[in-house]
């Protein structure tokens, strides 16, 4: 997989937060390096999508304009493997196989967490309602490691 890319002009990049349930998702741009979440994508066989959750996927992927795509890739504190190492490496493996787009890999360590706090912070400011869902905090995760990529390419 390449190491970090960028062009002169500016770029639409897809992040995704890889889990065994759900899938988050962001899209982001190299201009801003900001990224906002999209809704996240269920995964009905633990870990492995079916056809038709590529395919949407796929959809998302051509309708948000991506040039790129940023996986997160867990690791443990200590920088070790993670239990999901290998399976977020597979994932991101057959995605690139089947979108044939530039694909990084980014360290997620923390991003739920920083994910989860500040969703928690707009829910206490009063800027977003009700309970904070899973799918929100897997695709706010996703806005977290892809803004790390951004950041980090220029």
């Amino acid at each position: 997989m390449p190491e970090h890319t960028t062009s002169a002009r500016p770029q639409i990049v897809l992040g995704i937060d890889f889990g065994l349930r759900r899938i988050g998702l962001a899209v982001g741009d190299t201009l801003t390096r900001t990224a906002r979440p999209l809704p996240a994508l269920t995964v009905t066989h633990a870990g492995r999508l079916a056809e038709s959750e590529w395919l949407h996927l796929a959809r998302h992927i051509r309708e948000c304009g991506a040039s790129q795509i940023v996986v997160g890739c867990p690791y443990n504190v200590d920088g070790s493997a993670h239990g999901l190492t290998d399976a977020a490496r597979a994932f991101a493996r057959e995605l690139q196989q089947r979108v044939s787009l530039p694909l990084h890999l980014e360290d997620e360590r923390y991003s739920s967490l920083e994910a989860t706090q500040a969703l928690r912070e707009r829910r206490e400011s009063g800027r977003q309602r009700g309970r904070i869902e899973r799918g929100q905090i897997d695709s706010a995760a996703a806005a977290v490691i892809l803004e790390r990529w951004l950041t980090q390419t220029t």
